[in-house]
């Protein structure tokens, strides 16, 4: 397919194109099996982070650097202030509180009421509701603490409580507490403070893992933030690919991802310096990945590191073991029994029962930064032998297209798309040659930058749309509705990133915006893109009479689950409405449909806070005398047509 590829490069479509009535006939068989998971997700997120989508977004922790640990990045203070009189610094005690957390934080006053105070990650939503929270501290002191919720600006204390101490000066103790706020606050400028009274103790204390969550998403115990929790529902994702990007394999050694030091009770976790510039607890870490398929019922995609940092280093053939050792490891620890040694490891943790993994993905993107040659001559080959050898029944994904390892063995491949809209609409049929078998999962993809003359795809020079703009949704559902019509070849399709925490980014644009305001989410124009078409899952792609493709693009097919047939389409630079007339063989006169249409003001318009551009309309359709269903599709839309039931052959 590479060789289609380049003929899809040259085509330019931003030349708007004529209309004529498009008559679609769908026939009532043939046609393929679809994978059922169309749609997923992926998140780069954090020990894996970009844009504080994990740490600061969906991970509920309130607390911002909680641990204050170094790893490249050096420990800071910031953003914890002195309450009264305190001066803070940090400290490397020789009794720290774990190996894990060398650094802690000592507050030094001899008298009043002192203590630290922390605004969390830009702002903290306060409301009339329980909180949990927890902080450990070493040192001499006779009195109680106080946790408190206060606003910032005003100063009004929203809730406290108190905490019964018994600290010892030789060793860390953990403290917990509730707090409920009496009241809710009208904003997000609230902080967090822990207080004391100096003169009981003997000049300073240490602490270290302050903790603070709201209720999370189904209640759990270290989890996610519910009203992200909720968007991600609202998509019906079927995958969920982690731990995502480039903060799987590290920026140099001997930081790359480790899976073992994401699990455990916080206190033995480490840092993790990333590769976004900013500093990752592991709070959220394997096993909360994996409670987040279950909550949200996805199939785990595990990503695993494949032996190459992104500044270059390659771990060497004859070197490479270990490493492989690891990731089975990491596998005996999800799905082995508790006779073995990982599998009782696990059971240590509180989870007796194995999980089941059945896609792994070795590496991200190491087609790129020089690792393509060592990926494609031993890396990708030595990680996936392994794995089968042991586990048989899992799909071992590369995590590149570039190389043949989908066409010469039983592997699948994931291919990333960056690029502007006319590329994408471009790249309509560039699966229709592709292997099949579900062996390509689209990974990662979203349109970036405008059109330009002449065409072309992205360049990483030039700057990049700050959030998904409807033209771009609109090329994205070309493509992915090209990618449904080769159902029997595409695993599965994922835009990304996923979330941007708009006080601290890297990367746009992004699927999701938030603060720590959850009012002020929002869902991008992409998003309700996904939304329509995920939420019209079709079972088999049925076959069309004459397909005629531009400025109408479109997949036919039937749905199991909801007994109907479903026809997606996506108009593109057409010169005016587009008239429609579609037939479903057996569905005769009289039938009824609903036909579901996205549009929005123009092509350089994008959701804001408080401000979607986006415009659902559903209608209720009647098959005429044939059984047809006429309509009309305007520029720029994207659109879902649902009749019910099916004619028995």
């Amino acid at each position: 397919y590479s060789t289609l590829k380049m003929l899809l490069l040259v085509v330019g479509l931003s030349a708007l194109a004529a209309v004529s009535a498009l008559d679609v006939k769908v026939a009532n068989t043939g046609g393929n099996e679809t994978s059922g998971l169309q749609y997923g997700i992926i998140k780069l997120i954090c020990a894996w982070d970009i844009n504080h989508s994990g740490d600061g977004g969906i991970y509920a922790e309130l607390i911002r650097n909680q641990c204050v640990q170094p790893t490249v990045h050096p420990s800071v203070i910031e953003p914890w202030k002195a309450v009264g009189s305190a001066q803070l610094s940090l400290q490397s005690l020789s009794q720290p509180l774990s190996s894990a957390l060398p650094t802690s934080l000592n507050v030094a006053a001899s008298s009043g009421q002192v203590g630290i105070s922390n605004t969390g990650y830009w702002g903290i939503e306060v409301k009339a509701q329980k909180y949990t929270g927890s902080f450990w501290v070493k040192g001499t002191y006779g009195g109680p603490f106080t946790a408190s919720l206060s606003n910032y600006l005003s100063n009004e204390t929203l809730g406290s409580v108190a905490v019964t101490s018994n600290v010892t000066a030789n060793d860390w103790t953990e403290y917990t507490f509730t707090l409920t706020p009496e009241k809710t606050a009208e904003n997000v400028n609230n902080t967090f403070s822990i207080t004391y009274d100096a003169s009981a103790t003997n000049g300073s204390l240490n602490f270290n893992l302050i903790s603070l969550f709201p209720p999370t998403y189904n209640n759990r115990l270290n989890g996610m933030r519910p009203d992200l929790m909720e968007a991600l529902a609202g998509l019906h994702p079927s995958f969920l690919r982690f731990p995502g990007g480039n903060n799987l394999e590290g920026e140099d050694p001997p930081y790359y991802l480790k899976w073992n030091e994401t699990i455990g009770p916080l206190k033995d976790r480490p840092g993790y310096p990333g590769t976004w510039g900013y500093e990752n607890t592991n709070g959220l870490g394997l096993i909360e990945y994996l409670h987040w398929c279950e909550d949200l019922n996805m199939e785990p995609v595990l990503a695993v590191w494949a032996g190459f940092y992104l500044n270059g280093p390659v771990i060497p053939e004859s070197e490479l073991q270990p490493y492989i050792d690891d990731v089975l490891n990491e596998l005996e620890f999800l799905m082995g029994s508790t006779d073995t040694t990982y599998g009782t490891l696990r059971a240590s943790l509180g989870y007796p029962d194995p999980w089941i993994i059945k896609y792994v993905e070795v590496g991200n993107e190491d087609n790129l930064g020089g690792g393509g040659s060592s990926y494609e001559s031993y890396r990708f080959q030595a990680f996936k032998d392994a794995i089968n050898a042991k586990y048989p029944d899992i799909f071992v994904l590369a995590s590149t297209a570039d190389y043949q390892f989908a066409e010469t063995e039983n592997a699948g491949e994931d291919y990333h798309q960056y690029t502007r809209p006319d590329y994408f609409v471009g790249q309509f049929c560039f699966f229709d040659n592709f292997p099949m078998g579900f062996k390509t999962m689209i990974g990662e993809y979203a349109a970036v930058q405008p059109n330009i003359p002449g065409g072309g795809g992205v360049n990483w020079n030039a700057p990049r749309w700050p959030f998904p703009m409807w033209i771009g949704t609109v090329s994205e559902a070309v493509f992915l509705i090209g990618a449904e019509r080769n159902a029997d070849k595409i695993f599965g399709a994922a835009y990304a990133p996923l979330f941007q925490n708009v006080n601290s980014y890297e990367w746009t644009p992004d699927l999701i915006s938030y603060s720590a305001d959850p009012s002020a989410d929002v869902m991008s124009t992409s998003y309700h893109m996904i939304q329509l078409l995920s939420s019209h899952r079709i079972s088999q792609i049925l076959p069309v009479s004459t397909p005629d493709f531009g400025p109408v693009y479109y997949v036919a097919g039937y749905s199991n689950s909801s007994n109907s047939y479903i026809l997606k389409a996506a108009v593109y630079n057409a010169t005016e409405t587009v008239p429609m007339s579609v037939t479903f063989d057996g569905v005769s006169e009289g039938a009824e449909g609903t036909l579901t249409v996205l549009t929005a003001p123009n092509g350089l318009t994008y959701n804001g806070v408080g401000d979607s551009v986006v415009t659902t309309s559903s209608t209720s359709l009647t098959a005429g005398s044939q059984g047809e269903f006429e309509f009309e599709l305007p520029n720029l839309s994207i659109s879902v047509l649902e009749v019910k039931g099916r004619v028995e052959d």
